[in-house]
Parts: C-alpha cells; structure tokens; sequence
C-alpha cells in the first residue's frame, strides 16, 4: 500500500526535487504576500496566500440530488417512493427504511392477517378485557374516535362487518340480504370502542365486533415512511399509497410536489394539478373500485349508516396537514356528500377539499374556498 502524501503536523515528499520545488514556491509566495500588504494593508488574510487552486465548496453547500423512485407490494396494495439522495447507496438505505416500516405496521393494522395485532385484539370482543396494545394502534384508534365523532359516525371503524359482507356483494354483485345487513349493523358503533389513553388499552364492548382500518391506517403508514426516510438522512421524499400520498420536503429547486388530481374516469388525464409539500392529499371515490347492482353504481367505501356501498359517481380530494387526517376525511366527506363535507371541513384545521359527482346531466364540483390556493396553473 503506498505511503500517505501528509501525515498529521508534517508535510512529505516523494522526491528531493518536489521538496526543493515546494520550498521554492513557498519563497515566491512569501515576497508576493509580503509586496501586497505594502500598498494594501487590509487585504483580507485568508486571500493572502491563496494558490491557484480549485477552491473546496462551502460547508454548507447543497448536494447534488438525484431523484430515485422504488415501488413495493404491501398492505394489499402497490406503495410508490420517489425521493431525492446524494447517491444510490444512500437512496436504497432510505427507501428499505421505509418499506420495512410499512411492513412492520402492516403486521399491527391488517384485517387480513389473522395474527395482526388488530385481530387479536378483534378476538377479544365482549369479553371485558382491556388489551394493552401498541402505540401505533392506539394512535390510530384515538384519531379514529375523533373522526366518528365529528362525522355522527359517517366514519367508524368498527365497520368490518358490514365492509365483509360488502366484499362478498362485490364479488357475487349481489345485494346482500336485508336480514344479514341488518345483523351485520347490529355490530357496528364506534362508541363500544373503549381507549383507555393512561393505560393505553382497548375493550371492545361488542361481542362480534371486527375492526377496518382502511380508511385511515394506509395514512399513517405514508406519514411513517417519511420518517423513517428522514432518519436515514433523506428529507425530499413523497410516498403514495395507491392515491394516499404524503409529501416530504419539496425536490431540489421547487416549492413543492406536483400531485395529479385522479379524475371521474380512471382512464381520463388527471382534472387539476397540486402543489404538495410536508402535507398529505387523498383521494377517495369509485373510478377504480366500483361494482353495478341492478342498474345502480356503488362504491367500495361503505357508508355504516345503511350497510351498502356509497352509489354514484363521486370522487374527493382532501388535504391535510397528515396523512391520517387525509385519508380518513377523504373517506368521511365521500359518504357525508359535498355539503355535510363542506361543514366538516371547514371545522377542521388547515383542511381543503374537492368533491367532484358525475351523472347523465354532467359533471359538478363542490371545493372549499382555499383549495385552489394550492393549484398550479397551466
């Protein structure tokens, strides 16, 4: 291995004419130094013996960025990273990070796995027990309850039975029967989830009782990528989690993240643009998941107040300052229609919203007043 050119407190040469060459020049830079302090005194010191050499970058310069985008299979769906590294390495580091958190949460939120920490404590309904359970189920939950109550239960988690029941009618496109709708509303009421915050514990009062967290949980997982990005280093991120979209800092020489806002038709261009960054958009509605019962159109979202999909051609656009808020309100305002939503939305900090409803007449918007604040213009 060859021997370092310096060593600490010592410069070395590899011949004896570099010496002499260096010492040479050292003399000359001394009388140059030595002749200008004579006409000008004040000649800044660090400029006085500058070589001409290509000066090193300030401290706080910014990198170079390159922008990388990473896509994985998780939670039941397809979660998109774009983000912005100084290398490929560091990159790779910061998208694994996130992916693995979301994996991780996938393993405390899913209604599909049967050990999932939401499922087991499903499996305790009605028993009177009090589970201890996880921050980020308790988060979640907690957030949940304010949104049940600020929507008379428009939102409300405890929905599962009713969305399974939904699932089968999707599949057979088949109205499910008056009876089994009935039984399956009979378990759903958000108020026998019991949040005990001190003791960060769960009873569900509900023998029967199964929990869904899909209209808010893919939210919190965006807003969890991001930090675990950040704790690798990487701040300009977005994730999306198939239309649930947290923003990071804007990528490098912009205000912010241009998001596409999905139109009525799945296949149409996107109707408006967005301007996103450290906030969450979400957009929630029927171009992608619907089904056509008897002639009528309905949603996936199931609205618990009649145990059936919302019907129609509707789609809402929410932002917020989370990802939580974002996808839980997308949800809420799609069942409550345009102008309960208004009312919610407007209650709610820092919160804008686009409700967009198609039918044989045309198409109608309802938007709150500082959407289009955040619009970019063509």
């Amino acid at each position: 291995m060859r021997p370092p050119l310096f060593r600490r407190g010592e410069v070395r040469f590899r011949s004896i004419s570099a010496r002499r060459r260096y010492a040479a020049w050292i003399a000359a830079a001394a009388a140059w130094v030595a002749a200008l302090s004579a006409h000008a005194p004040a000649w800044p010191a660090a400029k006085a013996a500058c070589p001409p050499t290509r000066a090193p970058a300030a401290p706080d310069a910014p990198e170079e960025l390159t922008r990388y985008h990473f896509a994985q299979r998780l939670m039941g769906m397809t979660f998109e990273i774009v983000l912005y590294a100084p290398s490929e390495e560091a990159a790779n580091r910061a998208a694994e990070a996130a992916f693995r958190r979301i994996r991780a949460l996938n393993q405390v939120f899913s209604d599909y796995e049967p050990e999932s920490e939401l499922m087991r404590l499903c499996r305790t309904a009605g028993s009177g027990q009090a589970v201890p359970v996880s921050a980020e189920l308790f988060a979640v939950l907690h957030r949940a309850e304010r949104y049940s109550q600020a929507t008379d239960g428009a939102f409300d988690v405890s929905v599962g039975p009713l969305v399974r029941l939904w699932r089968t009618a999707r599949k057979s496109k088949t109205l499910p029967a008056a009876e089994a709708r009935e039984a399956a509303r009979k378990l759903v009421d958000y108020r026998r989830i019991r949040l005990d915050e001190k003791q960060r514990t769960v009873e569900l009062l509900q023998a029967g009782m199964q929990l869904d967290l899909g209209g808010i949980a893919v939210g919190y997982a965006c807003d969890a990528a991001i930090d675990a990005a950040r704790g690798e280093g990487i701040t300009r991120i977005l994730v999306d989690g198939s239309g649930d979209i947290s923003a990071g800092d804007p990528p490098p020489g912009r205000e912010g993240w241009t998001i596409g806002v999905a139109p009525l038709e799945p296949e149409g261009p996107p109707s408006r643009r967005l301007r996103l960054k450290n906030a969450s958009v979400s957009t929630s509605g029927d171009a992608f998941q619907f089904v056509e019962i008897e002639g009528v159109r309905y949603s996936h979202i199931v609205d618990p107040k009649t145990g059936l999909g919302v019907a129609g051609r509707r789609s809402v656009t929410v932002l917020a300052p989370d990802g939580m808020a974002a996808d839980a309100l997308a949800t809420a305002i799609a069942i409550l229609g345009p102008e309960r939503g208004r009312r919610l939305a407007e209650s709610s900090r820092n919160v804008e919203f686009l409700f967009v409803t198609g039918s044989d007449s045309g198409v109608e918007t309802v938007e709150s007043p500082g959407f289009s604040s955040h619009l970019l213009q063509d």
